[in-house]
């Protein structure tokens, strides 16, 4: 039994020893020498290397982003090169030649620069080629020598010059051309009707002329086009009726013009169509009022006439209509009612007017309405009525409703609504206390109205309320201790669903400005940690500013100018680290302004008008002038024209002043070092 022993133990690593050989040399393999040497010539050129790259090893088939292929052979071969997002900078100046089994390369969501020259990728085999969100330029890669390309992606670079469809003679199997967001000029070339295979084609975000591109309506299996954001001209002919085979059409941000055809009874598969910012007029086309196909539809900013009158119950996929800023005059009675599944719509800056339709009751499915500036009339009605959409969570009534009284009696039911504006309505009255009962509110904006009475304590419950306007109204009494209590301005770590329907909405702010509010700024106020706006210009509101304002990290805009306040300002306010405008000026301050920290980033046009505050180490001066509080904007219901003689005259002029003031101030040269002897009166 003994002289077993050592036997049965060699024989047992003998079995381990050949059981492992087959792992160890499938560890060992090395790549296609060929392969390894391409490789090291990319990585040569890439700033500070590649992380997991060893160019040390032969065994590249284990590196960051590389793929090989099956093959049990002891040289495996290169198929994918996939570095997106990797940080990677520098440029590609070596060939990739090398690599002529490579299948896919993706280098998207890097810093390269540089050039892309058609030998840098002459690769029989390559199929996919992504070098999207880099900083490539000049001319668009080109070559005749990828016949098995299918995907190619060189949106959001730099590249400049004419689009060819240089792409579809290198490859007929192309499908995917992705060239959005570059600097390409010019008109789309003829030759694109050999891109027979081409089902997406990204055009859009570049500088791109002409009229809609006679080529493109050839190319039959078009699924998505995308030509928004450039400069083409003229009207659309009834050949687009030819993209039997279109999802997406874009033709938004150009200057299309003329009528619509109506050929979308054609287009059996169109989901989503956007025209809008473009010059079309006229009537809806009954084809697309009647398309059987469409979730989205958007034409805001055109020049459409007639009536809104859509057949809701052919158009039952539905979910998107934007008809805002056109020129229609009014709503079909309960044409939209039987739009159950629509649930976002827009009609704003149109001419409707008239009370809102009973028929909106039936919108179910409505998550977003707006309804500004369309001459609505009878508030009390058209909230009666929007209280039935159990699902609304936006909605905007601005600009309507001009001198109503605010209804304070009513029993309202908005459960689900986070964003109300009804903004420049001129409505009187108070706050109305059903409001309260909109407890999920996180966008509140009721400025420009005529609402007076104090602020209510209820407003500071609102436990998701994140942005509050009640400026340019006449509101009455002290800043309430609750405003300084809302939970998600405090502690903002919140699962909340933001819309950010207007963008300056999504912003933290509290704007109580150009009212007639007296009494102290809240100490308390500085709790408002996440809080990014604070605006109370033109109150009446004393006493001393808070030094706890301090504790407001996250404060990028103060304004207490034209108040009453008095005292010096707080030292500690050089903390608020991430304030870019302050502004106390016109109020009863007194002593020096503080010259360290943040503040003393700020000009002394930040402080002017307090008869005992010295700023001493800025030059410039105005005279302490108090200027009377501008009127409240409020918009016509037509376009708002920009380009006028008031605009002719007003820029350059503007100009003079600004590059005056440059000099003066020292900022185009600078001034000499300052002392700190120099001090400014800047009171009265």
């Amino acid at each position: 039994m003994k002289m077993q022993l050592p036997y049965l133990y060699f024989t047992f690593i003998l079995c381990t020893i050949s059981f492992k050989a087959p792992v160890m040399r499938c560890q060992n393999v090395t790549c296609n020498s060929t392969d390894l040497r391409a490789l090291i010539n990319f990585s040569s050129c890439i700033d500070s290397g590649i992380d997991g790259w060893d160019i040390s090893s032969s065994g590249c088939c284990s590196w960051n982003g590389v793929t090989c292929d099956n093959s049990t052979t002891s040289s495996k071969r290169v198929v994918k090169l996939e570095l997106a997002r990797k940080g990677l900078g520098g440029s590609i100046c070596k060939s990739f030649e090398g690599l002529d089994e490579l299948r896919i390369l993706n280098l998207s969501a890097n810093f390269l620069t540089g050039y892309l020259n058609p030998y840098h990728f002459s690769l029989q085999k390559l199929e996919v080629i992504d070098m999207s969100n880099n900083d490539f330029y000049g001319q668009l890669l080109h070559g005749d020598d990828l016949p098995s390309l299918w995907y190619v992606d060189l949106s959001m670079n730099r590249f400049s010059g004419s689009i060819d469809a240089t792409y579809c003679s290198m490859s007929p199997l192309i499908e995917v051309l992705n060239l959005a967001n570059n600097y390409l000029i010019g008109e789309v070339s003829e030759s694109f009707v050999k891109c027979s295979s081409l089902q997406h084609l990204f055009l859009n975000g570049n500088q791109i002329s002409g009229t809609f591109p006679k080529s493109l309506l050839q190319l039959r299996d078009l699924r998505t086009l995308k030509l928004q954001e450039n400069l083409f001209t003229g009207s659309l002919n009834d050949g687009i009726g030819n993209l039997s085979k279109l999802v997406k059409l874009d033709l938004s941000f150009n200057r299309f013009n003329g009528f619509l055809p109506d050929v979308f009874d054609q287009l059996e598969t169109l989901e989503h169509f956007s025209a809008r910012s473009n010059k079309f007029s006229g009537q809806l086309p009954k084809s697309l009022v009647n398309s059987q196909s469409l979730l989205t539809l958007d034409l805001e900013n055109n020049s459409f006439t007639g009536l809104i009158d859509l057949n809701c119950s052919a158009m039952i996929q539905l979910t998107t209509l934007n008809l805002a800023s056109n020129n229609f005059h009014d709503l079909v009675a309960n044409s939209l009612s039987s739009c159950l599944g629509l649930n976002s719509l827009n009609l704003s800056h149109n001419h409707l007017r008239g009370g809102l339709q009973f028929a909106f009751k039936n919108l179910q499915s409505m998550r977003r309405l707006s309804l500004s500036n369309t001459g609505l009339v009878n508030f009390t009605s058209a909230l009666a009525t929007l209280q039935y959409c159990e699902n609304l969570t936006m909605l905007d009534l601005s600009l309507n409703f001009q001198n109503e009284e605010l209804p304070t009696d009513m029993s309202l039911q908005f459960r689900n609504l986070k964003e109300l504006f009804v903004s420049n309505c001129q409505l009187r009255g108070s706050i109305p206390s059903w409001l309260s009962s909109f407890s999920n509110l996180q966008v509140l904006d009721l400025s420009q109205n005529h609402l007076g009475g104090s602020i209510p304590y209820w407003i500071g419950t609102f436990k998701y309320l994140l942005y509050l306007n009640l400026s340019s109204n006449s509101l009455t009494g002290e800043i309430p201790e609750g405003l300084t209590e809302l939970p998600s301005l405090i502690d903002m770590n919140i699962s909340l669903e933001r819309f950010a329907t207007k963008i300056w909405s999504s912003i933290p702010s509290l704007d109580l400005s150009y009212n007639m509010l007296t009494g102290h700024i809240p100490p308390s106020t500085g709790k408002l940690r996440k809080l990014h706006i604070l605006n109370l210009k033109y109150n009446s509101l004393s006493g001393p500013i808070p030094g706890s304002l301090s504790r407001m990290t996250s404060l990028e805009t103060l304004d207490l100018s034209h108040n009453k306040l008095s005292g010096e300002i707080p030292d500690t306010l050089r903390e608020l680290s991430c304030l870019s405008t302050f502004n106390v000026s016109y109020n009863q301050l007194h002593g020096e302004v503080p010259e360290t920290g943040q503040l003393a980033t700020f000009l002394c046009t930040s402080f002017i008008g307090n008869p005992g505050l010295t700023c001493g180490w800025d030059a410039y001066s105005p005279p302490a002038q108090t200027p009377p509080p501008p009127t409240p904007v409020v918009f016509p219901s037509d376009k708002m024209t920009i380009m006028g003689w008031p605009f002719v005259f007003g820029v350059p002029t503007g100009f003079v002043i600004t590059v005056g003031f440059c000099f003066v101030t020292g900022w185009i040269f600078p001034k000499p070092e300052k002392r700190k002897v120099r001090v400014i009166r800047i009171g009265r």
